[in-house]
């Protein structure tokens, strides 16, 4: 099938197109190859115009220059009529990924001392605790589950909302909110249909943590939630959308993410037995085998950025207050950057990918996720006597956060 760049350009707002991994990718590839900067225009207005940003020295580029390329008014691609409201009434969220320096920077402050290599190695005897009991889960469901909800969803979920302090009643409660918030155009996984949901999806996050907020001031703990609540800009508090939204971010993008490279990482592992041989032979590679996972999976889409300049990117003016949507899925399968980039290679080195971003908004929580990944290789690789698929897995409807939400497998532990 031909594909000119026009209809390639098509994916990017699109969320069935995510969900089917050969068609994305192909398209990526049109236009990598024939327009790596290309202006995108929904045919019925439907979405407000962008550039899409295909290669990765042009993502790079653009990452590194914050100052001219900014996340406010449009961090993520939506509809236009969501820009319009957002630009009228703000966003119903203020995360690091909505915001720009000095905020940005101050934001990442108040937490920035809990993801220092120096506190995140405490969480290693965790880790490998939480690795164990979700291996010794798999053992236990009788050779068979679906590795997506069974596992990869709650593994690192218990690990975020261990670290931010929540009680474990209510870790049910957060997985479903996170689903609804990124899984909002998957007819599976959203509230319902309607213009509202995503609001009222928003209103229940703000419900939950203002009570969280409430009561680590009136009480303060030695969790995240404690520091978020307390957190402090210029001697003054957070506002209660800086907190709240911080929460939100913390609790949603902290575990969804990686729950999506565990999955993605296991089926690669699947797919590629020479693969799954390598790692098995030789458990060193873990690290590496990690950051390939992520680089595979790019669990996170895209964000947006909006020019304050004019500003030449090899030879196309990108003007002041038009957007640009940085694709890190397509940027990490440059064949310019990446040898093979189509093939999965657990002993890839250097992986330069950009699957956390680059620059001042790089991934507050790029070490954890690559830790947790790390641990349960660690744990299940030895133990894995056989693996196959049990069903066709199945990815999410997204054109922001994603990955598998059903992976049916069929194995033996020892």
């Amino acid at each position: 099938m031909t594909m000119t760049p026009d209809q390639a350009a098509t994916v990017f707002y699109d969320p069935a197109a995510y969900a089917d991994e050969e068609y994305f990718y192909k398209a990526c590839e049109v236009l990598r190859n024939e327009s790596p900067i290309h202006y995108v225009v929904h045919p019925e207005g439907e979405v407000n115009p962008f550039y899409a940003i295909t290669k990765h020295a042009d993502v790079l580029e653009i990452e590194l220059h914050n100052n001219i390329f900014i996340n406010e008014p449009r961090p993520v691609l939506g509809p236009a009529e969501g820009d319009r409201r957002n630009q009228e009434q703000g966003h119903m969220l203020r995360t690091l990924i909505h915001v720009d320096d000095p905020e940005h920077r101050d934001l990442r402050n108040v937490t920035s001392e809990w993801f220092l290599p120096k506190n995140l190695s405490k969480l290693d005897a965790r880790l490998a605790q939480l690795s164990k009991r979700y291996v010794d889960k798999m053992a236990s469901l009788g050779g068979q589950c679906d590795f997506a909800q069974d596992i990869a969803m709650h593994y690192p979920l218990n690990v975020i909302l261990d670290i931010l302090g929540l009680p474990e009643a209510d870790y049910p409660r957060m997985l479903k909110l996170t689903q609804e918030l990124f899984g909002s155009a998957d007819e599976e996984l959203r509230r319902d249909d309607s213009p509202e949901a995503l609001i009222e999806v928003i209103n229940d996050f703000f419900t939950y943590f203002t009570k969280i907020t409430e009561e680590r001031r009136a009480n303060p703990t030695e969790d995240l939630a404690s520091a978020v609540a307390n957190g402090k800009i210029n001697g003054e508090d957070l506002t209660m959308m800086q907190t709240i939204s911080y929460y939100v971010i913390a609790a949603t993008a902290g575990h969804d993410t990686t729950a999506s490279a565990m999955a993605g990482g296991v089926h690669a592992l699947i797919e590629n037995p020479d693969q799954l041989a390598k790692l098995k032979a030789d458990p060193s590679l873990v690290a590496t085998a990690a950051d390939e996972i992520i680089r595979w999976v790019t669990p996170v889409k895209h964000f947006m950025r909006t020019a304050t300049e004019d500003y030449d990117l090899h030879g196309h003016v990108i003007k002041k207050g038009e957007s640009v949507l940085l694709a890190y899925p397509s940027a990490n399968r440059d064949g310019d950057v990446f040898t093979d980039p189509d093939k999965f290679d657990i002993s890839r080195s250097p992986n330069k990918h950009l699957s956390f971003g680059f620059g001042v908004h790089y991934c507050l929580g790029a070490m954890l996720a690559r830790m947790e990944i790390k641990s349960l290789l660690t744990e299940l690789i030895p133990r894995l006597d056989s693996i196959e698929l049990a069903g066709e897995p199945s990815l999410m409807k997204t054109t922001f956060v994603g990955g598998l939400k059903h992976l049916p497998i069929r194995y033996s532990l020892s």
